[in-house]
Formats: structure tokens, C-alpha cells, sequence
């Protein structure tokens, strides 16, 4: 990263919610979490803290354990246990990501759907919201606090309560494509889709049911590989990268 100060920028959104996975807290095809790659997170939301922008960071929990899939391979092991294991795997990336943010200087509060005082405030939708009107980042964990429902999902749940104007999907990819390009290498990215689009194509912007969450509500969701430097800064301020996934009316 370089060490030149980054210009000022105008945000296009007041409040933002920001859906990390859990692979954002590892390196490429490794596990667990990797705090340089943590520090390179906690500067870019920096920078969009700084901006005055309202933000709640939504993670996940897959680089430690993904209850889905462990529930697959393990018999001993119920569906619904493994499900809360997923949910405080997330707790504990929220734990580094608030310690990095912290250390950057940036007044953060971290929130969780499963009750756990000790480490975390609950997640009581007033209180989140005065914590992001006084400048404070809040990362929100647990997903909903209930097994069966994906991140993505408790990300566009948490983005009707808090009434944000858009979701931000960070991945690995670059948007949103027709086919996989990994098997395609023909398949095109969109810069732009409807969710109506999205749901009729199959097309894995996130699962159905976050997608249908921001559909009703006209929140528009973009996809966007976070690892390019200032990527976040950029969909922040409304910079056409990745895919803009909008309501069928959007102008």
C-alpha cells in the first residue's frame, strides 16, 4: 500500500452497509485470519469513516468454519450446532476487524446477534443506528442470530433495518458475470443488472432470498472486488466499478 495520503472524497451514499466474507480475512486458499490482510480492510473503511460516512460492516465467518458445509461431512454434528458454530466464527472476525480499526483510530462498536455482554454489545436496531449517527463503525456478527440463513441474507436484512441506501458485496471477483469465467472464459461481466434480471438467470450475486430482501425495499446492491486498492473509497462514491444490481425502474 502506498504511503501517500489518499485525496478527499464525496461520498454518493449516507449509509452503507458493507458485507465482508469470511475469505476476506485470509489469504488465497488459506484459512483462518491473516491480520495483514485485516489491516488492508480496516484502511480502506478508514477512508470511507473519514469521509463522514455512516457504516455498518456486516462479516462473515467462512475462513474459520462454514456451518453448511460442516454439518455435511460431520454426522456427530447437528445441522442447526454447526449453524451457530458458523455464527460465532464471525464474532471472532469481528473481534480482530474492530482491534484493527481500533488501532487505525477509528471509533468502532461491535455488535452481535447471539447475546455475548462480554465481548460484544447485542444488536438492538435504535442503538445500532445512534452509534452510526455519532461516527462510529459498527460491525455487526452473528449473522441473524438464528441457523439457517446465510450472511448474505442478515446482511440485506440489516440493510432494510437500518435503512441504508446501498449494500456493498466485497468479494474476490470483479462483479457479476453471465457464466463462471473461471469455465468460461467468453462470459461477460455487467456493469449494470436488475434484481429481476438477477433472479430469472440464476445468477450468484448473492442467495435468493437476500436478493428478493433488497428488491422490496429498492436497495441496490454492488459487487466489487475489494482486494484492488481503494476499491472500497470508489463504490462508496458511486464509481462505476463491478456490478450495480438496481430495481427494474432505476433510472
Amino acid at each position: 500500500m502506498s504511503d501517500e495520503p489518499t485525496p478527499p472524497f464525496t461520498p454518493a451514499y449516507g449509509r452503507v452497509v458493507l458485507k465482508l466474507s469470511g475469505e476476506s480475512f485470509c489469504r488465497e486458499r488459506a484459512g483462518g485470519i491473516s491480520m495483514a490482510e485485516v489491516a488492508h480492510i480496516s484502511q480502506q473503511i478508514k477512508e470511507v469513516a473519514a469521509a463522514g460516512v455512516q457504516l455498518a460492516v456486516v462479516v462473515g465467518g467462512g475462513n474459520i468454519l462454514r456451518g453448511q458445509e460442516f454439518s455435511a461431512v460431520s454426522e456427530a454434528i447437528a445441522p442447526s450446532t454447526a449453524h451457530y458454530m458458523g455464527m460465532l466464527a464471525t464474532v471472532i472476525n469481528g473481534l480482530a476487524l474492530q482491534d484493527a480499526l481500533e488501532n487505525e483510530g477509528v471509533q468502532t462498536r461491535l455488535m452481535s446477534a447471539i447475546r455475548m455482554e462480554g465481548v460484544a454489545e447485542p444488536f438492538i436496531r435504535r442503538r445500532c443506528v445512534r452509534h452510526l449517527e455519532k461516527g462510529r463503525v459498527v460491525i455487526l456478527a452473528a449473522g441473524t442470530g438464528s441457523p439457517f440463513v446465510t450472511t448474505d441474507t442478515a446482511a440485506a436484512l440489516r440493510s432494510r433495518e437500518l435503512e441504508a441506501d446501498i449494500l456493498l458485496k466485497a468479494t474476490k471477483v470483479d462483479g457479476v458475470y453471465s457464466e463462471d469465467p473461471q469455465k468460461n472464459p467468453h462470459a461477460v461481466r455487467y456493469s449494470e443488472i436488475t434484481f429481476q434480471d438477477v433472479l430469472q438467470q440464476g445468477l450468484q450475486v448473492m442467495d435468493a432470498q437476500a436478493t428478493h430482501h433488497c428488491m422490496e425495499q429498492g436497495i441496490p446492491i454492488m459487487v466489487f472486488n475489494f482486494q484492488r486498492e481503494g476499491n472500497i473509497r470508489r463504490a462508496v462514491a458511486g464509481e462505476k466499478i463491478g456490478t450495480l444490481v438496481h430495481p427494474a425502474n432505476a433510472d
